[in-house]
């Protein structure tokens, strides 16, 4: 063993594993809003491939909250393109002040096309997604494509705000474009055998049997609005959307509540990439 591996293994032992990122902020707008994300590396044997957004921006007169998880497959360049380039889409569109969802849909859908003309550069993989812009810490608009999810805690009720797309429910649009979905002993249902979500961006080999069209939300937050919390499909397999609210909602510290979910994960014997936003708004 090297001396490099050496001091990194004792580096591990002292400090945790070093992959794990985290990271906190606030609204400049409300002083009651913030967020706070972590992640932790999946056992697996490649490099971590899930990519964060979470930061405030000044437009105009405006404060957005931009967050985002980009859950990889077949390699890292398509989330990290989109985590270099997706809000800057949505935020040009012409519409986006008046018309939010239709300019997200809008920009998923120009963004996607590039990371297909680009696949020569980027690759054949793919990643999922799962957007929120918080505009003036009033309302949220959500979207997400394939089983990165968002979970509004109201009242300390979990409330979805986005949609898992698996094979299994959307088989009938799969075989409608020629492909088919695939059930093997001991396996996940997968669009033609290969991927596990039936819908991402990139995948330019299966692209033609699977769509990148999100499920958008738009959510005025109220008095009951406590927290959302954004996560990779590491935390969703082993932990449901009540059990994750229950989990946190008396931590106030957005960042601890991000880690303590990645903690529950992992106790839980998630092998998957982790990854977790919690943004609270009072």
């Amino acid at each position: 063993m090297a001396g490099r591996e050496i001091l990194h293994k004792m580096k591990e032992k002292v400090m945790g594993p070093s992959d794990p990122d985290s990271g906190k902020g606030k609204s400049n707008m409300s002083k009651h809003v913030t967020h706070g994300f972590h992640l932790v590396k999946g056992r697996s044997n490649h490099a971590m491939e899930d990519y964060v957004v979470a930061e405030f921006k000044h437009v105009d007169d405006n404060e957005l909250g931009l967050f985002a998880i980009f859950d990889g497959h077949a390699g890292h360049s398509v989330p990290d393109y989109l985590r270099s380039h997706l809000f800057d889409s949505i935020l040009k569109e012409p519409d986006f002040w008046t018309e939010p969802a239709e300019s997200v849909k809008r920009a998923y859908s120009e963004t996607d096309s590039t990371i297909l003309e680009k696949s020569g550069d980027l690759g054949r993989g793919g990643s999922t997604a799962v957007t929120a812009i918080l505009i003036n810490c009033q309302k949220l608009v959500v979207a997400n494509i394939g089983d990165s999810r968002a979970v509004l805690s109201e009242n300390g009720v979990a409330i979805p705000l986005s949609v898992d797309h698996e094979p299994t429910t959307e088989s009938d649009d799969i075989k409608n474009r020629g492909g088919f979905v695939s059930n093997f002993p001991g396996d996940v249902p997968r669009v033609d055998g290969q991927l596990a979500v039936s819908r991402a961006f990139g995948d330019k080999s299966l692209k033609i049997h699977m769509t990148s069209e999100p499920h958008v939300t738009v959510k005025v937050i109220d008095d009951g609005g406590e927290f959302v919390i954004l996560a990779s499909d590491g935390l969703w397999k082993v932990v449901s959307n009540q059990e994750a609210v229950d989990t946190i909602r008396d931590i106030k510290d957005a960042r601890a509540a991000a880690k303590r979910l990645t903690e529950e994960a992992l106790n839980r014997k998630s092998s998957d990439d982790i990854s977790c936003i919690v943004v609270r708004f009072h």
